[in-house]
């Protein structure tokens, strides 16, 4: 999918030299994905000690799939 958007020449500079990337598109692309994973590891995080499992570890790992 195509999008226009207006960003910062030295922050699209920056982000692309952080990335070792040599396209634009490429750079955002992985700032993308890097924001979105990190946001998946927040709500997994917060769901701490909110979950009640009956099993422990060992019988999950040995536990017929």
């Amino acid at each position: 999918m195509r999008a226009t958007v207006t960003i910062e020449k030295n922050k699209l500079d920056e982000l692309q030299k952080e990335t070792n990337c040599r396209s634009k598109a490429s750079a955002v692309r992985i700032a993308i994905d890097e924001y979105l994973r990190r946001r998946k590891v927040e709500k997994i995080k917060s769901m701490k000690g909110k979950l009640d499992f009956t099993m422990s570890a060992e019988e999950i790992r040995d536990h017929e799939r």
